[in-house]
Formats: C-alpha cells, sequence, structure tokens
C-alpha cells in the first residue's frame, strides 16, 4: 500500500532488533534510533516494536496506493504529502494516490540525520529469526534482506484512517529536546570504560575525554569511524576475536576509534577502550556525518539511571496516547 519512488534511497525495513541471536553469530540489527521508531508506533497505536522505514539518505520518494494512517518521526525533514507540508513527531492521514516527499534534514540546534516512517499496524514483511529487521551483511529480514529501491511495494499491517488512539491531531516533542545532552555545543554520549581501557595511555585517555570526534564518511550502520586526536596504547596489544556489541569503542592500530553501531558483526579482534551506553545510542544513531560528538565518562549507576529516564519519556509518551484516545482523538 506505499510504493518506493526514490532511485536509490537506501532505506531499509527496521524494527527494534534481533535480539537473542549473538549466540548464532547473528548481529541485532534495528533501528539506529529506537526512541523515534517506537515513538511513532505508539503514536499510532502499534506495538511499540513494530517495523517502520529508516531512511537515511534523502530526498526520499513514496506513493500510498491506499488510504492509512502514518507517522513521522526522528529528523525534520521538511516533509511534505503532495504540497501539504507536514509536522515531525506527528500522526498524518494519507489517500491513496498521494505522494509523500522527505527531503534533506533541517539544521538545526541538534541535528538529526535519519527519519522514520511507521505505517498503521506496522510494515508487513516476513519474520527471520524473531525480527523484520533488515540484515544488510547476511541479505535476510525486511524486504528481501535488502535497501528499498523504486518500484518496491510495501504493505500496512493495519491500513485505514481509524479512530482514537492513532488518529491524526496528535504530535510529540523529540527526545533530543526533552533528554538533551550536550558539551560545547556537540551531541554528547555517555561512556563506560571496557576491558582495556587501562592499557591507553594517560595522554590518550585524556584526549578522548576532552576533544571532539568527528564522524568521518567511512562511517555505515555497522560502525562509525572517528576522526580525532590518535589513540596510543602503552605497549603493542594483541588479542583473539572476542565478542562485541552496539555501542563497543574499538580501537584499530591507527589508533582512530570505530563506534560499533546497530549492524555490528558479533565479534572482533580489536581492543576495548569503552561503551557508548544503551541510553544513549539513539543519540550517536542521529549524528550525521561529518558532525562532531563528544564522550562523557559515566558509571554503571549512572548508566541504569539513564535507561529509566529513557523509559521516563516513553511512558510519557504512552500516557499521552492513552489519553488522547480516551478522548476520541478531541
Amino acid at each position: 500500500m506505499i510504493e518506493i519512488l526514490s532511485a536509490s534511497a537506501l532505506a531499509t525495513v527496521q524494527d527494534l532488533g534481533r535480539l537473542g541471536a549473538l549466540r548464532w553469530g547473528v548481529g541485532t540489527s534495528g533501528a539506529m534510533d529506537p526512541l523515534a521508531l517506537a515513538a511513532g508506533n505508539l503514536l499510532l497505536g502499534n506495538d511499540e516494536g513494530a517495523a517502520g522505514i529508516e531512511v537515511p539518505v534523502f530526498p526520499f520518494l513514496a506513493r500510498f496506493t491506499q488510504d492509512c494512517r502514518f507517522a513521522l518521526t526522528g529528523a525534520d525533514c521538511a516533509a511534505q504529502l503532495d504540497d501539504r507540508a507536514l509536522l515531525p513527531w506527528w500522526v498524518h492521514e494519507a489517500r491513496a494516490g498521494q505522494t509523500l516527499r522527505l527531503g534533506v534534514p533541517q539544521p538545526g540546534p541538534i541535528p538529526a540525520c535519519r527519519a522514520y516512517l511507521c505505517l498503521a499496524g506496522g510494515v508487513d514483511v516476513p519474520v527471520a529469526l524473531g525480527s523484520r529487521s533488515t540484515q544488510l551483511r547476511g541479505a535476510f529480514g525486511g524486504l528481501d534482506g535488502r535497501a528499498l529501491k523504486r518500484g518496491d511495494v510495501l504493505q500496512a499491517i493495519s491500513p485505514g484512517l481509524g479512530k482514537g488512539a492513532g488518529s491524526a491531531g496528535i504530535g510529540l516533542v523529540p527526545p533530543a529536546f526533552c533528554l538533551p545532552l550536550l558539551v560545547d555545543g556537540a551531541a554528547a554520549m555517555r561512556v563506560l570504560p571496557a576491558a582495556e581501557y587501562g592499557l591507553y595511555t594517560e595522554a590518550s585517555l585524556r584526549s578522548f575525554w576532552s576533544e571532539p570526534w568527528k564522524i568521518t564518511a567511512q562511517s555505515d550502520r555497522y560502525g562509525y569511524r572517528l576522526a580525532g586526536p590518535s589513540l596510543a596504547a602503552r605497549q603493542p596489544v594483541e588479542m583473539r576475536s572476542h565478542g562485541i556489541v552496539p555501542g563497543v569503542i574499538q580501537v584499530p592500530p591507527g589508533g582512530q576509534p570505530i563506534v560499533q553501531m546497530r549492524d555490528a558483526q558479533p565479534s572482533g579482534g580489536y581492543p576495548k577502550l569503552g561503551t557508548v551506553i544503551e541510553a544513549d545510542l539513539w543519540r550517536l544513531g542521529q549524528a550525521p556525518i561529518g558532525s562532531q560528538v563528544r564522550f562523557v565518562e559515566t558509571t554503571w549507576d549512572e548508566a541504569v539511571a539513564a535507561l529509566d529516564e529513557v523509559e521516563g519519556w516513553l511512558a510519557d509518551v504512552r500516557r499521552l496516547v492513552g489519553l488522547h484516545g480516551a478522548t476520541g482523538g478531541r
């Protein structure tokens, strides 16, 4: 009920991830900004983990082939439905034949680079290993295990223009404004020191925490390669491959760190300097290529408290949607 018109969108179908499959050597995949996806689903009255479309390259064009409610979250892309401007982080209604256009993400105090298009009931693609997420390297999940291309048609599980929860006329303040974390004007992420942290020189560790890091063009859903001060170990480090998860910060011999992202492989042999906490991975997932980020040292207790903050924001969204539904969308 939605036809992709973009020639090379690099968009993929993602849900909240393929959890529990690391033991089989299968990475998690899932939305780079899980808060945006969950919020879009909640706005529509969907299950929070329903699959949506993650859009990282713009412009993105799609045509609705039947009436459908949808929500746009993530980056503000000056979206239009035919010639009508659409609010970000909002529920909208499309009629059959209308065209949705997502433009280049708008500049702002907290830049974002990925938009999420959620459809009523979620995007209906087959479940693979417990998830609808696209795993590009393994070529499974999503739609035929690949990025979407012109001519692809995706179905919504519950298309139509329903009433109550999920009807048009409800929106949200983005979490970047409700849960801000900036250092010297740059997006910041909290990091727990990891197993090989103590192997690096004091000067390198000071630089890691005090200097900005640029997200290079060699970054994607697998990992963000950063450019900044060279991080040096006290002595050469040789390790066997071992388990890693999204958020782990590895340091190759060249001294420029790599942050593992949602499509990260489940094992690697570079030393681990730290781990971006789960509560802040969405911030990194929205940091644009070429932008600078900062890292803030944190503790286990602070990392757990940060997860509570994120859950608190989602709980507020659930209450808002519930109140809207209780009043019949008035």
